[in-house]
């Protein structure tokens, strides 16, 4: 598959590797196509573009971008998304006040619900914001049956993602389909919860963990 990343960070990084791996055929989109911070990125072999570069080329796309700046991304390239599937694992966040207060998902604050009403021709999925992006691509760091959320309006597009969490190594049992893309809050206000346990178990060097549903 033809998969777009958006954004150079952490996550990009590790989602576009983990990709290339796979054997998808990967474009990694920044705000320009002549920004530096695409130069490791070119010089791993993957190809690289502007946002809609890596939308026009692409089947799928993820959105691994700021999530205070993730809504002006995804519009920029919406001439190139019609009708594609845009996976969102992004979360609003200020680090300003410090991790204990750093989230602000709230019922009438969400990153995915905003994006898609920037570009209503997508269909946003929310997923794999709730963990380290090496969680997110190797659930095997953590034991037993942690869970990751998908919340969309489109059955098809929600399966799309639902086939990809698999190839990274999800079990049908740990994808929990929570609904439409109303859902998507639940998840994005799960983000403070979880800057709480990082701090509660001493930082991020404690190693990977992820939440799981009992009963």
């Amino acid at each position: 598959m033809r998969i777009g990343v958006f954004g150079t960070g952490m996550v990009g990084d590790a989602l576009s590797k983990a990709l290339s791996k796979l054997g998808h055929e990967v474009t990694v989109g920044a705000r320009s196509s002549d920004s530096e911070s695409l130069q490791p990125f070119a010089d791993e072999g993957l190809l690289t573009g502007s946002f809609a570069d890596a939308a026009i080329t692409s089947d799928l796309v993820i959105n691994a971008t700021n999530g205070n700046f993730s809504v002006e991304a995804v519009a920029s390239a919406a001439a190139e998304l019609d009708g594609k599937t845009l996976i969102d694992l992004s979360n609003r966040l200020d680090h300003s006040k410090g991790m204990a207060a750093a989230a602000l998902a709230a019922p009438d604050n969400s990153v995915a619900a905003d994006i898609q009403a920037a570009v209503p021709g997508v269909n946003v999925v929310k997923a794999l914001n709730t963990m380290n992006c090496n969680v997110m691509v190797d659930p095997s760091l953590v034991p037993g049956d942690h869970v990751v959320f998908v919340s969309g309006d489109s059955a098809e597009a929600k399966q799309q993602v639902k086939d990809l969490l698999a190839q990274f190594g999800w079990r049908e049992q740990q994808i929990v389909d929570l609904g439409g893309l109303e859902t998507a809050t639940g998840p994005e206000m799960l983000m403070q919860l979880w800057l709480d346990v990082v701090v509660a178990r001493g930082g991020f060097g404690a190693g990977p963990f992820n939440f799981a549903i009992n009963g």
